[in-house]
Protein backbone atom coordinates (compact mmCIF):
# COMPACT_ATOMS: atom_id res chain seq x y z
CA UNK A 1 0.00 0.00 0.00
CA UNK A 2 1.37 3.50 -0.57
CA UNK A 3 2.20 5.54 2.23
CA UNK A 4 0.15 8.30 3.10
CA UNK A 5 2.99 10.58 3.16
CA UNK A 6 3.14 10.15 -1.04
CA UNK A 7 -0.66 10.19 -1.26
CA UNK A 8 -1.66 13.37 -3.36
CA UNK A 9 -4.46 15.11 -2.59
CA UNK A 10 -7.79 15.27 -3.90
CA UNK A 11 -8.21 18.03 -6.30
CA UNK A 12 -11.75 17.30 -7.74
CA UNK A 13 -15.20 15.88 -5.91
CA UNK A 14 -18.55 15.37 -6.29
CA UNK A 15 -21.04 16.21 -3.59
CA UNK A 16 -24.13 14.30 -3.99
CA UNK A 17 -27.92 14.24 -2.45
CA UNK A 18 -31.17 11.98 -2.54
CA UNK A 19 -34.28 13.46 -4.37
CA UNK A 20 -37.78 12.62 -4.34
CA UNK A 21 -37.68 10.92 -1.10
CA UNK A 22 -41.08 10.43 -1.04
CA UNK A 23 -43.99 8.19 -0.91
CA UNK A 24 -48.16 9.48 -1.46
CA UNK A 25 -48.68 11.82 1.43
CA UNK A 26 -45.17 11.38 3.07
CA UNK A 27 -43.21 14.27 1.73
CA UNK A 28 -39.79 15.63 2.45
CA UNK A 29 -40.07 19.26 2.54
CA UNK A 30 -36.07 19.44 3.31
CA UNK A 31 -34.27 17.74 0.35
CA UNK A 32 -34.71 20.39 -2.20
CA UNK A 33 -32.27 22.76 0.31
CA UNK A 34 -29.35 20.87 -0.89
CA UNK A 35 -29.55 21.38 -4.49
CA UNK A 36 -27.41 24.56 -4.41
CA UNK A 37 -24.75 22.91 -3.09
CA UNK A 38 -24.50 19.54 -4.89
CA UNK A 39 -23.22 18.63 -8.17
CA UNK A 40 -25.17 15.37 -8.55
CA UNK A 41 -28.39 13.67 -7.72
CA UNK A 42 -29.71 10.63 -6.79
CA UNK A 43 -33.72 10.44 -8.01
CA UNK A 44 -35.61 7.80 -6.50
CA UNK A 45 -37.69 5.22 -8.62
CA UNK A 46 -40.63 4.13 -6.84
CA UNK A 47 -39.21 1.34 -5.35
CA UNK A 48 -38.18 2.37 -2.04
CA UNK A 49 -39.21 5.69 -2.22
CA UNK A 50 -40.70 8.50 -5.09
CA UNK A 51 -44.01 8.34 -6.63
CA UNK A 52 -44.88 9.83 -10.33
CA UNK A 53 -45.34 13.04 -9.58
CA UNK A 54 -42.00 13.32 -6.79
CA UNK A 55 -40.04 11.99 -9.89
CA UNK A 56 -41.07 14.58 -12.48
CA UNK A 57 -40.38 17.16 -9.99
CA UNK A 58 -37.19 15.90 -8.55
CA UNK A 59 -36.12 15.30 -12.81
CA UNK A 60 -37.24 19.01 -13.75
CA UNK A 61 -35.33 20.79 -10.33
CA UNK A 62 -32.31 18.92 -11.27
CA UNK A 63 -32.62 20.64 -14.88
CA UNK A 64 -32.92 23.46 -13.72
CA UNK A 65 -30.22 23.65 -11.16
CA UNK A 66 -27.93 21.94 -14.05
CA UNK A 67 -26.90 18.98 -11.81
CA UNK A 68 -26.10 15.70 -13.04
CA UNK A 69 -28.58 13.18 -12.70
CA UNK A 70 -28.86 9.28 -11.25
CA UNK A 71 -30.96 6.70 -10.54
CA UNK A 72 -31.29 5.65 -6.66
CA UNK A 73 -32.31 2.19 -6.90
CA UNK A 74 -33.85 0.10 -3.46
CA UNK A 75 -35.61 -2.34 -2.76
CA UNK A 76 -39.48 -2.64 -3.00
CA UNK A 77 -39.77 -1.90 0.86
CA UNK A 78 -42.26 1.45 0.98
CA UNK A 79 -42.63 0.49 4.76
CA UNK A 80 -38.89 -0.07 5.76
CA UNK A 81 -38.26 2.52 3.30
CA UNK A 82 -35.61 0.18 1.40
CA UNK A 83 -33.26 0.10 4.99
CA UNK A 84 -34.74 -3.43 5.45
CA UNK A 85 -32.24 -6.09 4.37
CA UNK A 86 -34.27 -8.73 1.53
CA UNK A 87 -33.15 -12.10 0.61
CA UNK A 88 -33.64 -11.82 -3.58
CA UNK A 89 -31.97 -14.20 -5.88
CA UNK A 90 -29.96 -13.48 -9.20
CA UNK A 91 -32.90 -12.94 -11.02
CA UNK A 92 -34.76 -11.30 -8.31
CA UNK A 93 -32.28 -8.98 -8.28
CA UNK A 94 -31.37 -8.26 -11.97
CA UNK A 95 -34.88 -7.83 -12.95
CA UNK A 96 -35.26 -4.98 -10.06
CA UNK A 97 -32.25 -2.67 -10.88
CA UNK A 98 -32.90 -2.93 -14.74
CA UNK A 99 -37.23 -2.38 -13.96
CA UNK A 100 -36.06 0.99 -12.19
CA UNK A 101 -32.89 2.13 -13.75
CA UNK A 102 -35.33 1.88 -17.22
CA UNK A 103 -37.99 3.72 -15.46
CA UNK A 104 -35.83 6.74 -14.62
CA UNK A 105 -33.70 6.78 -18.11
CA UNK A 106 -37.39 6.44 -19.90
CA UNK A 107 -38.78 9.36 -17.82
CA UNK A 108 -35.83 11.44 -18.18
CA UNK A 109 -35.73 11.03 -21.81
CA UNK A 110 -39.03 13.01 -22.18
CA UNK A 111 -37.48 15.85 -20.48
CA UNK A 112 -34.28 15.84 -22.94
CA UNK A 113 -32.15 14.62 -19.27
CA UNK A 114 -29.75 11.61 -19.98
CA UNK A 115 -29.39 9.95 -16.19
CA UNK A 116 -25.40 9.12 -15.75
CA UNK A 117 -25.18 7.05 -13.03
CA UNK A 118 -26.46 4.44 -10.57
CA UNK A 119 -26.78 4.40 -6.85
CA UNK A 120 -28.10 1.79 -4.35
CA UNK A 121 -30.24 2.92 -1.26
CA UNK A 122 -30.24 1.49 2.20
CA UNK A 123 -30.15 -1.87 2.89
CA UNK A 124 -28.96 -2.86 -1.01
CA UNK A 125 -26.30 -0.55 -0.56
CA UNK A 126 -24.79 -2.07 2.57
CA UNK A 127 -25.32 -5.78 0.99
CA UNK A 128 -23.56 -4.58 -2.16
CA UNK A 129 -20.78 -3.05 -0.02
CA UNK A 130 -20.44 -6.19 2.50
CA UNK A 131 -21.08 -9.49 -0.70
CA UNK A 132 -19.28 -8.53 -4.14
CA UNK A 133 -21.48 -11.14 -5.74
CA UNK A 134 -24.67 -8.52 -4.84
CA UNK A 135 -22.58 -5.67 -6.36
CA UNK A 136 -21.82 -7.52 -9.40
CA UNK A 137 -25.50 -8.61 -10.04
CA UNK A 138 -26.19 -5.02 -9.63
CA UNK A 139 -23.36 -3.68 -11.90
CA UNK A 140 -24.29 -6.16 -14.38
CA UNK A 141 -28.12 -5.05 -14.13
CA UNK A 142 -26.99 -1.90 -14.45
CA UNK A 143 -24.70 -2.20 -17.63
CA UNK A 144 -27.50 -3.56 -19.25
CA UNK A 145 -28.92 -0.72 -19.93
CA UNK A 146 -25.82 1.47 -20.57
CA UNK A 147 -22.78 1.01 -20.27
CA UNK A 148 -21.81 3.69 -20.23
CA UNK A 149 -23.51 4.41 -16.30
CA UNK A 150 -21.78 4.90 -13.80
CA UNK A 151 -21.97 2.70 -10.59
CA UNK A 152 -22.01 4.48 -7.43
CA UNK A 153 -21.21 2.68 -3.88
CA UNK A 154 -19.43 2.34 -0.64
CA UNK A 155 -15.45 3.32 -1.17
CA UNK A 156 -13.20 0.25 -0.87
CA UNK A 157 -11.74 -2.93 -2.29
CA UNK A 158 -15.05 -4.22 -3.30
CA UNK A 159 -16.00 -1.67 -5.28
CA UNK A 160 -12.87 -1.08 -7.30
CA UNK A 161 -12.64 -4.70 -7.83
CA UNK A 162 -15.90 -5.37 -9.47
CA UNK A 163 -15.66 -2.14 -11.18
CA UNK A 164 -12.41 -3.63 -12.93
CA UNK A 165 -13.76 -6.71 -13.30
CA UNK A 166 -17.13 -5.77 -15.16
CA UNK A 167 -15.41 -2.77 -17.13
CA UNK A 168 -17.47 -0.34 -15.61
CA UNK A 169 -16.59 3.43 -14.11
CA UNK A 170 -17.49 3.12 -10.49
CA UNK A 171 -17.64 6.27 -7.89
CA UNK A 172 -15.95 5.94 -4.90
CA UNK A 173 -18.35 7.26 -2.10
CA UNK A 174 -17.65 8.96 1.23
CA UNK A 175 -19.56 10.06 3.81
CA UNK A 176 -18.77 12.20 6.16
CA UNK A 177 -20.47 11.65 9.49
CA UNK A 178 -20.44 7.80 9.09
CA UNK A 179 -17.85 5.51 11.22
CA UNK A 180 -15.01 3.55 9.27
CA UNK A 181 -13.08 0.30 10.68
CA UNK A 182 -9.53 0.06 9.80
CA UNK A 183 -9.97 -1.41 6.36
CA UNK A 184 -12.11 1.97 5.21
CA UNK A 185 -15.17 0.28 5.82
CA UNK A 186 -18.28 1.44 6.64
CA UNK A 187 -19.59 0.69 10.59
CA UNK A 188 -23.75 0.23 9.78
CA UNK A 189 -24.29 -0.10 13.54
CA UNK A 190 -22.12 2.75 14.85
CA UNK A 191 -24.08 5.94 15.72
CA UNK A 192 -23.33 8.77 12.72
CA UNK A 193 -21.76 11.39 13.65
CA UNK A 194 -23.59 14.88 13.55
CA UNK A 195 -20.74 17.89 14.71
CA UNK A 196 -20.29 19.30 11.31
CA UNK A 197 -16.79 21.21 12.88
CA UNK A 198 -15.43 17.53 13.19
CA UNK A 199 -17.15 16.57 9.74
CA UNK A 200 -15.71 19.75 8.10
CA UNK A 201 -12.34 18.67 9.46
CA UNK A 202 -12.45 15.16 8.02
CA UNK A 203 -13.59 16.81 5.06
CA UNK A 204 -10.59 18.74 4.77
CA UNK A 205 -8.18 15.60 5.86
CA UNK A 206 -9.92 13.60 3.02
CA UNK A 207 -8.82 16.28 0.15
CA UNK A 208 -5.33 16.57 1.56
CA UNK A 209 -4.43 13.45 2.55
CA UNK A 210 -6.82 10.79 1.09
CA UNK A 211 -7.89 9.29 4.23
CA UNK A 212 -10.50 9.13 6.51
CA UNK A 213 -10.52 8.93 10.41
CA UNK A 214 -10.92 5.18 11.82
CA UNK A 215 -12.90 3.59 14.80
CA UNK A 216 -9.57 2.91 16.81
CA UNK A 217 -8.03 6.72 16.34
CA UNK A 218 -5.98 5.65 13.10
CA UNK A 219 -6.14 6.69 9.64
CA UNK A 220 -7.34 5.08 6.38
CA UNK A 221 -6.27 5.59 3.05
CA UNK A 222 -8.88 5.30 0.67
CA UNK A 223 -10.34 6.26 -2.65
CA UNK A 224 -12.26 9.32 -2.45
CA UNK A 225 -14.66 10.33 -5.77
CA UNK A 226 -18.03 11.46 -4.63
CA UNK A 227 -19.44 12.41 -0.81
CA UNK A 228 -22.90 11.69 -0.13
CA UNK A 229 -24.66 14.10 1.96
CA UNK A 230 -27.96 12.96 3.61
CA UNK A 231 -31.10 14.68 4.79
CA UNK A 232 -31.02 12.36 7.76
CA UNK A 233 -28.74 14.07 9.31
CA UNK A 234 -29.63 17.26 11.41
CA UNK A 235 -26.79 19.69 10.37
CA UNK A 236 -26.83 18.32 6.70
CA UNK A 237 -27.71 22.11 5.80
CA UNK A 238 -24.73 23.88 7.71
CA UNK A 239 -22.41 21.03 6.89
CA UNK A 240 -22.76 21.17 3.15
CA UNK A 241 -22.45 24.92 3.06
CA UNK A 242 -19.55 24.76 4.58
CA UNK A 243 -17.97 22.16 2.83
CA UNK A 244 -18.85 24.65 -0.40
CA UNK A 245 -16.64 26.97 1.62
CA UNK A 246 -14.02 24.43 1.46
CA UNK A 247 -13.74 22.92 -2.06
CA UNK A 248 -16.70 23.52 -4.75
CA UNK A 249 -17.77 20.08 -6.07
CA UNK A 250 -17.53 18.99 -9.68
CA UNK A 251 -19.25 15.80 -11.15
CA UNK A 252 -17.50 12.73 -10.97
CA UNK A 253 -17.82 12.49 -15.36
CA UNK A 254 -16.30 16.18 -15.31
CA UNK A 255 -13.62 15.13 -12.89
CA UNK A 256 -12.74 11.98 -15.50
CA UNK A 257 -12.88 14.48 -18.42
CA UNK A 258 -10.25 17.02 -16.60
CA UNK A 259 -8.05 14.16 -16.03
CA UNK A 260 -8.32 12.90 -19.50
CA UNK A 261 -7.28 16.03 -21.05
CA UNK A 262 -10.31 17.24 -22.37
CA UNK A 263 -10.79 19.54 -20.20
CA UNK A 264 -8.55 22.52 -18.67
Amino acid sequence: MQNVLEKKGIMNIDFNCDLAQTYGIYKNSTEYDLLDYVSSVNIACGFHAGDPLAIKEALLAAKNKNVVIGAHIGYHDIEGFGYRPMDLDEDELDALVMYQVGALMTFAKAYHLEIEHVRPHGAMYRKAMEDIETSRIIVRAVKKCSKWLVYYGAAGENLARVGAEENIQVAHEIHLEKIYDESGNIIFTARDLENTNISIQRLKDLLHNSRVTNNVGGKTEIEADTIHFSNKLSNVKELIVQANDVIKPLPYNYKKAMKSGWVE
